[in-house]
């Protein structure tokens, strides 16, 4: 399996270090919207979309004022997903699954470029968004579903992995591709394992959002912890994944790297490494206890 790494968005709020960590108070700090393109033997899979090519065109109508005010959306056509796969040489028609770990307007915006595609989310995500709780009326952008979506949805049920439960494999795609329940962020949140051949790489979404988190001293700028408080659905969930992830990474990080979708310091160090052809990975079955 080859694995890609995109970034389907990059957004400049005002913060600075308080968001990103880096040098210099009165900036505009830097985050990303990390996809992974995964080239398969039945065809391109994508995790994640980022925001999609109407952001581009128009962002307060597809992304929202208050969106848009907040994390300043860059409107680049070349960074949407279908712009990068094609300038990777494929066919977008090729893109048969995408997998999202939820239905956030930054993470799912992109699903409208590839309407032929089968997606893949927990069944509980799907259920935030038709049947949403009074805290969840107005999270998600039915603009952006108004395609119809080919949902294909989970139950969160399947078999242990690294210290997580219920991971299970998707319906028509290769066994190196997982589903990992990580509520929290939103109740369906998802976290997306993929085998490379060479070692695990886990898109935590906005399970966390700062490398800083998963350190053996955790850490995160006090701007971007505020917000993450602020959008959490579940958060003793959100809490108890960083302690899972932390644990993971401190322990298991020769084998697994953990990425949150937003960090731009991880997707600098992981797509200085992209485009090499890996091997095909081990699936749910061999995975270490």
């Amino acid at each position: 399996m080859r694995v890609h790494h995109l970034n389907c968005g990059t957004m400049r709020p005002l913060g600075g270090r308080l968001i990103d960590g880096r040098p210099g108070l009165f900036r505009r700090a830097t985050m990303v919207c990390h996809c992974l393109l995964l080239e398969t033997g039945t065809g391109l899979v994508l995790v994640e979309t980022g925001m999609g090519t109407p952001a581009a065109v128009d962002r307060n109508a597809w992304l929202g004022a208050g969106f848009v005010r907040r994390s300043n959306p860059v409107a680049d056509p070349a960074q949407t997903a279908i712009a990068q796969v094609r300038a990777l040489g494929f066919d977008p028609a090729d893109v048969r699954d995408i997998v999202l770990t939820h239905l956030d307007l930054d993470h799912a915006g992109g699903l409208i470029d590839f309407p032929w595609a089968r997606v893949h989310v927990y069944a509980e995500e799907l259920r935030a968004f038709t049947e949403p709780r009074a805290d969840e009326r107005g999270r998600y952008r039915r603009i952006q579903f108004a395609h119809g979506p080919q949902w294909t949805s989970y139950a969160d049920t399947g078999e242990p992995w690294f210290g997580f439960d219920a991971v299970r494999e998707l319906d028509g795609l290769p066994p190196e591709i997982l589903l990992v329940p990580l509520s929290g962020h939103t109740r369906g949140h998802a976290g997306i394992a993929v085998d490379t051949g060479h070692g695990w790489l886990l898109n935590a979404g906005d399970s966390f959002f700062f490398h800083g988190q998963v350190a053996a001293a955790p850490h995160c700028p006090p701007g971007l912890k505020w917000f993450e408080g602020r959008m959490e659905t579940v958060k003793r969930a959100r809490l108890d994944n960083h302690r899972r992830l932390r644990q993971l990474v401190q322990e298991r990080g020769g084998e697994v790297t953990v990425f949150a979708a937003h960090d731009e310091t991880e997707f600098l160090r992981l797509s200085a490494g992209d485009n090499r052809g890996l091997a095909p990975g081990r699936g749910l079955r061999h995975p270490a206890p």
